[in-house]
Order: structure tokens, then C-alpha cells, then sequence
């Protein structure tokens, strides 16, 4: 077993356990802006930042087996990997994304929210394409 396949393990392992989150976290802004009741309110409050601030050290954890992938297999296969280039754009927009998470956290917990339960539900479904666009470019490896 070579190191960059432990490597490969554990980057594929936290990005699935990170994008569980931020699969989950606007599911939840989704109910918390249609939501007309301040017991539940503070219940949501709560529940978003628990789960955001559990999953972004997976999200780190993430972009260091990923650039340690890319340290192992070297600067000419990065740069002939075309395909990675791509790849690396999609994962720089996940990580806005998630970084969004966190002004829109901020602006529940203050009250602030001016978003509607629909821009939340389109919001939820932006990361599973991305997703999916990333597989398909990392198993088909299009040049």
C-alpha cells in the first residue's frame, strides 16, 4: 500500500463526510426561513451552527489530502492533468459555497434573514451538481 493511496482514502472519506453537512445545512435554512415560531427558531439556530462548524474541519481536511495527492504524484502530472484544472475550479466554488454557509449562519442568528425558504431549496441543490460534475471528472479523466 502506497502513501498516496492512504492519501486518496482519507481525501475521498472527509469529502464525503463534509459534503453530508452541506447537503444538510440548507435543508435546514429551508425550514428555519418558513419557520414562524421562536422556540423553533433558537432550536434551528442552534442545530445550523453545531452542524457547520462540525463539518468544516472536514472540509480542511479535504483540501489537505487533496493537495497532498498532488504534491505525491508530482508538478508534471499536475500539469498535464487537464482534467484536474477543472476539477480544482468546481472545488474552489464548494468552498465559497461553504463559506457563504457561514454569512448566512450569521445573518439567521441575528435575525437578518431577508431569504425565502425557494432560494434556500435552489441553494441546497447547487453542491449535489457540483458534485457530480467533480466525479465525473475525476473517474473519466476527460483530456
Amino acid at each position: 500500500m502506497t502513501l498516496l493511496l492512504v492519501y486518496k482514502a482519507l481525501h475521498i472519506g472527509f469529502m464525503v463526510a463534509w459534503f453530508a453537512g452541506i447537503f444538510y445545512l440548507p435543508r435546514l435554512f429551508v425550514y428555519h426561513a418558513g419557520n414562524t415560531s421562536s422556540d423553533v427558531d433558537a432550536v434551528f439556530k442552534i442545530m445550523e451552527r453545531r452542524l457547520l462548524y462540525f463539518v468544516t474541519p472536514f472540509a480542511i481536511l479535504t483540501l489537505i489530502f487533496g493537495l497532498l495527492l498532488i504534491h505525491g504524484y508530482g508538478g508534471a502530472w499536475f500539469k498535464a492533468s487537464h482534467w484536474l484544472h477543472y476539477k480544482l475550479v468546481l472545488v474552489l466554488f464548494l468552498y465559497a459555497y461553504h463559506g457563504y454557509c457561514f454569512k448566512l449562519l450569521a445573518d439567521f442568528k441575528h435575525n437578518r434573514n431577508q431569504k425565502s425558504p425557494r432560494f434556500f431549496r435552489i441553494f441546497n441543490e447547487l453542491p449535489v451538481l457540483v458534485m457530480f460534475a467533480i466525479i465525473l471528472l475525476a473517474v473519466l479523466k476527460p483530456a
